[in-house]
Formats: structure tokens, sequence, C-alpha cells
């Protein structure tokens, strides 16, 4: 019995330490954060990771940035910016929460500054791809799973359907993108559909997941990923880096896909 009580210990110490104790410390730095951030609140502006409109090249990016408001202490919002070679704007996808709220859909599909501030957070560069016919159609193809995401009437900050539910079902639509979300991007283990198990979201691995409660993925481009409440916690390998709720990635950085040679593996 003894011996029984001291391994529920320890592996409610390892929850603790992994999951929570990450998490508290994310949540007293947001909150103990420089006030000059709630100045910045309303900017949107370019971050100029974006090459040129007026390029030639068809483009994808996806971004991450802190969520707005509390949240952003918990996790990240993302989006997927695209445009064609012969477009002279980008078209942003992404799902906005509040358009629900006020009786709209969740998907947004429109012209927009790809790289832009959100509620005065920087973006992050998870991924990008350039080239020329190639790259043309997965912009069709992501454009495509846009519109068949099964969630447009729907949004949950927590565990999901929300703005990381629909980034992980782009990804897992055009698995080229090979998309690794950040392991603080909450609700991008929400199955569609509530399904069990599915691939991942970089279409490089597996993951179980209990409508994004509780699960457990493994892939190339993810690594080892263990959720429990909607936090994630794992380790990547390629390149090394250790996954903490609230706080993300801490470790080499993630690399991204640039150049048209890219576009064709």
């Amino acid at each position: 019995m003894k011996y029984r009580l001291g391994w529920i210990l320890r592996l409610l110490l390892i929850v603790l330490g992994c999951f929570f104790l990450p998490l508290g410390c994310m949540v007293a730095a947001h909150y103990s954060g420089d006030s000059n951030h709630y100045r910045q609140y309303n900017r949107h502006g370019s971050t100029g990771q974006a090459p040129s409109a007026e390029s030639t090249d068809a483009v994808i990016q996806v971004y991450a940035a802190r969520a707005a408001r509390w949240r952003g202490a918990f996790g990240v919002h993302t989006w997927v910016a695209t445009k064609q070679g012969d477009e002279q704007n980008y078209q942003r996808l992404e799902v906005i929460g509040y358009r629900v709220y006020w009786g709209g859909g969740a998907v947004q599909m429109r012209r927009g500054t790809p790289d832009a501030m959100w509620y005065g957070n920087h973006p992050t560069l998870l991924r990008e791809i350039r080239g020329g016919q190639r790259v043309d159609a997965l912009i069709e193809r992501l454009h495509e799973a846009a519109r068949s995401y099964p969630y447009d009437d729907t949004y949950h900050v927590w565990p999901g359907p929300n703005s990381n539910t629909f980034t992980a079902h782009l990804g897992r639509q055009v698995p080229e993108l090979r998309l690794e979300l950040p392991s603080n991007a909450i609700g991008k283990d929400y199955l569609p559909g509530g399904a069990l198990a599915s691939v991942t979201p970089s279409g490089t691995g597996a993951q179980i997941s209990l409508r994004g409660y509780a699960g457990i993925l493994a892939g190339l481009e993810e690594g080892l990923e263990i959720n429990i409440l909607g936090l994630t916690a794992g380790v990547d390998l390629l390149p090394p880096a250790l996954k903490l709720p609230g706080i993300g990635r801490l470790g080499f950085a993630d690399r991204s896909f640039t150049g048209a040679q890219r576009a064709e593996h």
C-alpha cells in the first residue's frame, strides 16, 4: 500500500511540475508584465515578415501570436496567409470567435495583412512555402479545406473547437505543409467529428485525443506530446526542444520552409 501511495505521489509531482507549474509561471508573468503592452493593444500593423504582395511568387505562411487579453497567458492564436502568383493581395484564413457570438460564421477568409500584430502581440512565423504553380495548387486546397471546416458555427476557447482547431484542420488536409503547431496552441488536439484518432497536423505521425481533454501524439515533426486537460507537455528531437504548457517551445527554434524548391517535397 505504501509503495502504491509513493508512486501516486511521484506521479502527481510530475504532473504538477510538467503541466501546472509552467502554466502558473506564465500566468504570473502575463499579469505582472509591462503595462505599456496594453497601450499597444490596438496595434495591427505589419511586422515585416511577409514577402511583398507585388511579388510574382505564390506564398503560404502560417503564424502564431499570443492570444488576446487573459487568453494570452495560456496560449496562442494561429492563422494561415496565402497569396497566389497572380494575386496582388494576401488572404488570411482564420477562425474568429466573436463572430459566432454575434451570429456569424467562425471562419474568416478575407484580404488582410499576413504578418500583422495580433492585439499588440508579435507573431511568430511557423511555416513558409514559396514557389510557382505547385504552391498555387496547395493554396487552392487550403481554401477548399477552410470552406469544409465542420465548426463554422461553433467556437469554444477551451478545449476547442477554436482557431487552433481550424489551423490544425488545414494542416491535416494539406500535409505538404508539414505543419507543426506550438504546444500552447490550445485546441489543436480537438479532433473534428469527435474522432478518437487521427494523423497529426504535420501529417508525419498519429495521435489519440479524447475531445481535446486528454491524449497523446507522436510524429516526426511534433516529437512526443502528452495532453492533459487541454495542456500539452512534450519533447521534440528534430530539432531538440522541450514543450511546456503556457510557455511553449524551449530549445532550438523549429525551422520554416522557404524557397520554391521546398514546395516539391
